[in-house]
């Protein structure tokens, strides 16, 4: 993507996150899906906001939001690149209001979430990285800062872990247990959203284990971002995570590291 690109979807991004403030402020209303999970008028306006922005920014490019009806794999699968669009993640978190949902376009190209732009509208800040050349910035107003994960120096540290706030499991707490025998301690903080994977990027922990469903426009955009700056989500098979390369959207268990360089598999459970 061009800087003028990238330029235009902080601002669509920042857009949509303007139009979820307004409905937070009030008495709004929540609404269920057919999988129970929770829809308000937030979800919709953010998702009209993004889709007009991305139409006119590249009309020839699909999008494949949470809020629309993806076409069949036989269509998608034949596609070179497409935008994968979270209008609201962490609706729940909306819903309870603790300010920990994001707005999230990803790019993805080949398979591959290539670069992603996660808005974070309660604190005015913005993440924003392109795999393809290694660039991830916080943008928090007007000011920019690099992202820098923290670096893993091996079992003497505390390992740091994000956990979802609104999704945990005996499974989940029997895996982090598991990891746990090889470090000289953990730290485990709830966080909401696409929010866990920026903290990984942003040096803020260490690693996230999802052990759980997910779908694809959940993590896209922070998947990049978190790949800009030099982490990872694997697969439990240890493959990397991929995206559009079958029929559903749904995500298999996966790992998220901050520090790809280090030997995460020596002290991770076989899958």
């Amino acid at each position: 993507m061009t800087e003028f690109a990238i330029d235009r979807l902080v601002q669509i991004v920042r857009e949509a996150g303007d139009a979820i403030l307004q409905v937070y402020e009030t008495d709004f209303e929540v609404a269920n899906k057919q999988d129970e999970s929770p829809l308000t008028q937030a979800d919709l306006a953010a998702h009209r906001i993004i889709v007009a922005g991305l139409e006119a920014l590249t009309p020839e490019v699909p999008i494949v939001s949470e809020e629309s009806e993806p076409p069949e794999y036989a269509v998608r699968k034949q596609w070179p690149s497409y935008w994968l669009v979270d209008p609201l993640d962490g609706t729940k978190e909306f819903v309870n209001r603790n300010g920990e949902f994001t707005v999230n376009i990803a790019l993805i190209e080949g398979n591959q979430a290539v670069a992603g732009i996660v808005g974070v509208p309660v604190q005015d800040s913005v993440y924003v990285g392109d795999v393809r050349t290694g660039q991830a910035q916080k943008l928090s107003g007007s000011n920019a800062s690099d992202l820098r994960p923290r670096k893993m120096v091996g079992s003497t540290q505390e390992l740091i872990i994000v956990a979802s706030r609104s999704h945990g499991s005996d499974e989940l707490e029997n895996y982090i247990s598991s990891v746990s025998a090889h470090f000289s301690g953990i730290d485990k903080r709830p966080v909401g959203s696409s929010l866990k994977l920026c903290a990984l990027a942003e040096g803020l922990a260490d690693f996230y284990p999802r052990i759980g469903p997910t779908s694809e426009w959940d993590i896209g955009a922070a998947h990049a971002v978190l790949a800009a700056a030099g982490g990872a989500v694997w697969q439990l098979d240890r493959a990397p995570l991929t995206y559009n390369a079958k029929e559903s959207l749904l995500n298999p268990y996966f790992v998220a590291v901050a520090d790809a360089s280090f030997d995460w598999w020596s002290v991770l459970p076989e899958a």
